[in-house]
């Protein structure tokens, strides 16, 4: 009988959890997204992809007052995040096949997480994005500007961002408007699109 072996769908965090929790840098993009949770319904859920173990992103939603829902593929780092955040919603799962996608947001972040997904898997997320959305309803998510393949500083895996103009082409065919863009300052580049509002009755 052969053996299979289990895919990872950590894509490597699980296996250097402990150290991606100590290496985060916490003043590397909260500014970012609070400001941007600003243009969202208060006290509205939120739906981080790849949320890891919530600190900053979740973290900084949360002191805003939004009700935050959290998937990530990590055992050990969506067990940290439950701990830090014992209120939240949470799934243990690959993003592209988490269950939130059956209910609606008024927000979803993906804080670098994309590009560590291959390229047809980022389409698939950006569709489920989408249709997970509300009309009126807010994305950002962050990855290098320029299309690039490199080796992760911590798994060794390979990322891969399509590049600005790609994503803003993906995000345009699934129905989502690029309302802003911006870098923070770790040099992480954002993408901020928005779902139009339904026309009035």
């Amino acid at each position: 009988m052969t053996n299979t072996i289990p895919q990872d769908k950590s894509n490597g965090y699980e296996q250097i959890a402990e150290t991606f929790m100590r290496a985060r840098n916490p003043r590397i993009g909260p500014a970012t997204v609070r400001q941007w949770s600003k243009t969202l319904p208060p006290g509205t859920a939120i739906l981080d992809l790849g949320c890891g173990h919530g600190y900053p992103i979740s973290q900084a939603l949360s002191d805003e007052g939004f009700v935050i829902y959290g998937v990530d593929a990590s055992a050990t780092l969506i067990a940290s995040f439950r701990e830090r955040f014992p209120q939240a919603r949470t799934e243990c799962a690959a993003v592209e096949e988490s269950e939130f996608f059956c209910r609606t947001f008024n927000g979803i972040v993906a804080w670098g997480m994309m590009f560590l997904l291959p390229p047809d898997a980022q389409t698939t997320v950006i569709g489920k994005v989408v249709r997970a959305l509300n009309p009126g309803g807010k994305f950002l998510f962050t990855f290098p500007h320029e299309a690039a393949t490199w080796s992760d500083s911590l798994t060794g895996r390979i990322s891969i961002s399509l590049g600005a103009e790609r994503y803003e082409q993906i995000l345009r065919a699934h129905g989502l408007v690029v309302v802003g863009e911006t870098v923070d300052e770790g040099e992480n580049y954002y993408y901020f699109a928005s779902k139009p509002d339904l026309p009035p009755k």
